[in-house]
């Protein structure tokens, strides 16, 4: 679970840092910022439930 949990916050802060290069990069001009936070938004609520399920499972 540790290491499930370490991945997927790896990739939350990958994604969060590509959508600060295509902001930078893009001036706006493209939608590959909004595309990198919507992945980041997802994954983040996957790790969530991940980890609300871990919990409920291991009382």
């Amino acid at each position: 679970m540790n290491i499930l949990a370490a991945i997927l916050f790896l990739i939350i802060l990958y994604s969060l840092g590509s959508a600060l290069y295509y902001m930078y990069k893009d001036s706006g001009d493209s939608t590959r910022m909004v595309k990198s936070l919507s992945i980041r938004i997802g994954v983040s609520i996957l790790l969530f439930v991940i980890m609300m399920a871990y919990s409920w499972f291991n009382m």
